[in-house]
């Protein structure tokens, strides 16, 4: 009786003793939800018409779907409001593109980097003489309170006692960029990615000089969990990095943002206010399963929507057709604008539907556009030589880097097609990514003017039309 006395005890014992708790990825797993915080903004999350983006949500949905839960982004406009939801644990994972900086460090455990930033002091275009330096610039400095800006102004503007700067709660970093091409303020720093995309909007938007530069930006987690997220954050970016899809998605998100023209950038916004409303309803009209701002943006690549524009080729009109495609695609005249924006279209839909249907989006419209303008057969060329050197022949960023080898010899005599400028299908490609993210930028926020079609076609119904 005894004996069975002390088993009981025991057991009772073991009852009472605290029961080791499930680590932090196994919580995520049990709970079934991935709860990522993340900034409101067109780098990071934001929510179009139909879905939500950025790089940081595209990011974070693919490391939800790796573990198999759903993921719940939890968005806000102050990145100080962000480190409360991690030091309350109500997020998992902050993924908002900061970069390290020795406060942060002291604060939260930082995952690997995935994208490099620099970070520019930047004011309107005529507004005043460009500083050089701290000690040259002539107004205020504006940032976001608690980014890296912010920490960095408290660290180092003691060494400048003439500069004056305040940090606010009341913009984010793009209301900012806005607030000094409206000259409410005359300075502001900006991360370059965040830079990049704006000037596609308002290109009078100046840098003065670079107040960093290779800031690493990487996810950051709390540091008093334990360490089985941030283990599975590590691999996932170590898998994603090795097999090129990271290179892929920071492309998508920025790839075709870096390279900037102001001159370009001003003409084709000025058109898209001039010029676009006169036939806006023709590319509408005949879009047919094309988003009509995508084939905009293909006919201002073109053509700068000039309808009698002619190469020394012999392409003519609005989306530049050579004569055989418009007579394949039933067009009589070239330069008849709405003819012409019709035939574009459908030559257009061919090129996508000929490229093999295994290649998702936005992959297969960047195809399809290279073959619209270099031809069907040296974007094969290119694919072949891109699995020929072991790299994905059905990544844009991939066969990207092959396109301008079609130029040597030495590459193009292994072909079929031959030799072609490769490199232009790869600017071609770049250019009408920037127009058409222009216009749905514009279009979203009813800038793009809808006036009734006023167009004097050519007097000619033939090709040859004066």
């Amino acid at each position: 009786m005894a004996r069975w006395l002390a088993v009981i005890a025991i057991v009772l014992l073991a009852g009472c003793a605290p029961q080791p708790q499930p680590d932090h990825l196994a919580q995520i797993k049990e709970r079934g939800v991935l709860r990522v915080g993340t900034l409101l903004g067109p780098t990071t999350y934001y929510h179009d018409l139909e879905s939500e983006g950025g790089l940081e949500y595209a990011l974070a949905a693919t490391f939800a779907e790796q573990l198999d839960v759903e993921l719940e982004v939890v968005s806000r406009y102050n990145v100080n409001d962000l480190f409360s939801l991690l030091d309350q644990a109500q997020v998992d994972i902050i993924a908002a593109g900061l970069d390290r900086t020795p406060r942060r460090d002291r604060r939260y455990r930082f995952g690997p980097p995935y994208q490099e930033v620099a970070q520019r002091l930047v004011y309107r275009q005529g507004s005043r003489d460009r500083p050089r330096d701290w000690t040259q610039v002539d107004g205020e400095v504006v940032v976001v309170a608690g980014s890296s800006h912010h920490d960095w102004l408290q660290r180092n503007a003691k060494d400048y006692p003439n500069l004056q700067w305040r940090a606010t709660n009341e913009h984010d970093a793009t209301e900012l960029l806005r607030s000094v091409v409206e000259g409410e303020i005359a300075f502001t720093i900006t991360d370059s990615n965040i830079l990049d995309m704006q000037r596609r909007y308002f290109p009078n938007i100046s840098v003065a000089f670079t107040v960093r530069e290779d800031l690493d930006i990487s996810w950051m987690l709390a540091p008093g969990r334990d360490g089985s997220l941030y283990a599975e954050v590590i691999r996932f970016f170590g898998d994603l990095r090795a097999s090129g899809e990271l290179a892929q998605l920071v492309d998508r998100h920025f790839g075709h943002v870096s390279q900037f023209n102001y001159v370009d950038t001003s003409y084709f916004i000025d058109a898209v206010q001039s010029t676009l409303p006169k036939y806006r309803d023709f590319f509408v009209e005949h879009s047919g399963r094309l988003d009509w701002r995508l084939l905009a943006a293909i006919s201002y690549q073109e053509s700068l929507w000039n309808p009698r524009a002619t190469s020394p080729t012999g392409v003519r009109g609005l989306m530049m057709l050579t004569l055989p495609t418009a007579e394949q695609m039933g067009v009589s005249s070239r330069l008849n604008p709405e003819e012409s924006i019709r035939g574009g279209a459908r030559y257009f839909e061919r090129m996508l539907d000929t490229i093999p249907a295994r290649i998702p989006e936005p992959d297969r419209t960047w195809f399809a556009l290279a073959a619209y303008n270099i031809g069907y057969g040296h974007l094969e060329d290119a694919r072949v030589l891109t699995e020929r050197q072991g790299a994905d022949p059905d990544r844009w960023i991939d066969v990207r880097k092959r396109l301008p080898l079609l130029r040597q010899k030495k590459y193009y005599r292994q072909t079929r097609y031959g030799f072609a400028r490769g490199d232009e299908p790869v600017r071609y490609v770049g250019n009408i990514r920037r127009y058409y993210d222009t216009l749905v930028w514009l279009d979203e926020r009813g800038r793009i003017p809808a006036q009734p079609l006023d167009i004097s076609l050519p007097t000619g119904s033939g090709d040859e039309a004066p």
